[in-house]
């Protein structure tokens, strides 16, 4: 039974490392480009096999003869992201088959592939309350020095003791010099029933009296699931993230009747800055025959009132194709992480269905012009139809002006 055992490991680490090593590459190329806007890649750049062998197995002979997967992982999605030392790094939402998440880092030296974990999960101190689950943390590097990680840290609704789905959603906040040792804040304190998809901008904004705060997006929302009357993605201003209170939660980017996010929607990563205003990339969800769907959006906000709109191209930027449609949670994209290196590139990581981890590469120059150039939603069928023959229109007059040149 030992040989046994030995062998199955021997073909285990085998097929983890065929796995982890795999290169990948672009759906497109030259000859068929995609939408311009970005760039999908062929596989997913973490998946629950990519998780150690250590921490699913164990991998003593003695102890375990028929090397069978003593605690199983379930799926790996939901991402936060930031450059780190030269590296690519993520931090995972990591569900076991126990229902149960963590974090965890997973390292990439190209940002596309050949994502490692760390040797172990984070660490995350307890609140007086433990979380019973936690999960979608937002990395940000403030200018304060801090690394941020706010998250969504999930509880019984004690309040309903005999519904055993009845929960409560709040805002989780560690911060960490080295993305190692975590430190635990309090939760953030809203005048809202719950908080999920809460985000920290990256700089200190000055109020209306001139004095500089931390400021952080928020989604305000009644219930565990449904925002009830709440929802929109939310801007709110504090004085101490060790002790984090927003007293004023003014919604900047609300819910609209059949569009993307009609039911409700939320920031995802923290925004990019640039010269021409701050990126921001959310998710929208709206209701079908089938369930919910959830899609990405992108706005821009104005460089020196990030919560002020300026640009709201229509529609969706990413939506769920192929196999990405299939999973735990089908019909899903999300994205809470996005890397901008020095030279524009852009890496998107994004998640489908609730199970798996993707990239998407564009850069800040297409982004900027997509946000500027591309038509709002304009909130009927027959001004969409409008829009569109005025493009044809656009196009009509400059293929005339071409021939006129010849």
């Amino acid at each position: 039974m030992t040989v046994y055992a030995q062998q199955r490991l021997a073909d285990l680490r085998a097929e983890f490392e065929a796995l982890v090593s795999a290169p990948n590459a672009p759906h497109h190329s030259l000859l068929a480009p995609g939408n311009g806007i970005y760039q999908r890649w062929q596989r997913p750049v973490v998946t629950a096999a990519h998780v150690p062998l250590e921490w699913r197995y164990d991998i003593n002979p003695q102890t375990n003869p028929f090397m069978m997967e003593r605690m199983g992982i379930n799926a790996t999605f939901n991402a936060g992201a930031m450059k780190w030392q030269g590296r690519y790094v993520v931090v995972v939402r990591v569900e076991g088959d126990d229902r149960k998440s963590f974090f965890a880092i997973a390292e990439s030296v190209n940002g596309v592939d050949g994502f490692r974990f760390w040797p172990r999960p984070i660490v995350l101190p307890q609140t007086d309350e433990p979380d019973t689950n936690v999960y979608d943390m937002r990395l940000t590097q403030h200018e304060d020095g801090w690394i941020y990680g706010l998250f969504c840290t999930e509880r019984k609704d004690h309040a309903l003791p005999n519904d055993l789905s009845a929960a409560t959603a709040q805002c989780g906040i560690a911060r960490t010099k080295d993305l190692v040792s975590w430190e635990r804040l309090p939760d953030l304190v809203t005048h809202s029933g719950q908080q999920r998809n809460v985000v920290l901008h990256p700089e200190f904004v000055a109020d209306e009296s001139g004095k500089t705060r931390y400021a952080l997006y928020t989604r305000p929302q009644d219930g565990f699931i449904s925002v009830g009357s709440g929802g929109g993605i939310g801007w709110g201003l504090t004085d101490d993230m060790t002790k984090a209170v927003i007293d004023k939660e003014v919604i900047v980017d609300n819910k609209a009747y059949h569009t993307i996010k009609e039911i409700k929607n939320g920031q995802g990563p923290a925004p990019i800055k640039t010269p021409d205003g701050w990126l921001h990339l959310a998710h929208g969800v709206r209701n079908t025959a089938a369930g919910l769907r959830y899609v990405l959006y992108m706005f821009m906000t104005a460089l020196d009132q990030p919560w002020k709109i300026i640009h709201a191209p229509g529609g969706h930027f990413i939506a769920p194709q192929g196999e990405e449609r299939v999973g735990d949670v089908s019909n899903v994209t999300f994205s809470n992480g996005w890397i901008a290196d020095a030279d524009g590139k852009v890496f998107i990581y994004y998640a489908s269905s609730d199970t798996r981890l993707h990239v998407a590469t564009s850069s800040v120059a297409q982004l900027i012009d997509y946000c500027k150039n591309t038509p709002a939603d304009p909130l009927t069928s027959a001004a969409c139809v409008q829009q569109r023959m005025d493009l044809i229109s656009k196009n009509e007059a400059y293929k005339a002006s071409l021939l006129a040149a010849r």
